[in-house]
């Protein structure tokens, strides 16, 4: 699995990004082929450097890359001009299984 995490800063309007990320990006989003899951949230620490973490999850790289190249990825990404002028990190993270002998402890 190939987990796509996109951090975005807190905005100057907080409630015209809500109503933008809720209408009209997380739409684009769920239209992004070979998505598995996508989930978001808000950090519940107050000091958070982020205002939304989101998480888009993917069979592989392959397919995290091949879907944010396609139109509805173009399309996802351009629309991050209209809400997220904070700015955003995107952090593409492939998953790692832990390795542990029954029993043992970390």
């Amino acid at each position: 699995m190939h987990d796509v995490f996109v951090l975005y800063n807190h905005p100057d309007d907080p409630t015209a990004f809500d109503a933008h990320y809720v209408d009209t990006h997380s739409t684009l989003v769920q239209r992004l082929p070979d998505l598995i899951e996508f989930v978001w949230g808000k950090p519940s620490s107050a000091d958070s450097p982020y205002y939304v973490v989101a998480r888009m999850t993917y069979a592989d790289e392959a397919a995290a890359h091949a879907s944010f190249a396609s139109d509805a990825g173009t399309e996802s990404v351009s629309d991050l001009e209209n809400f997220a002028g904070a700015g955003v990190t995107v952090l593409h993270v492939p998953r790692a299984a832990a390795d542990r002998t029954p029993g043992q402890t970390q």
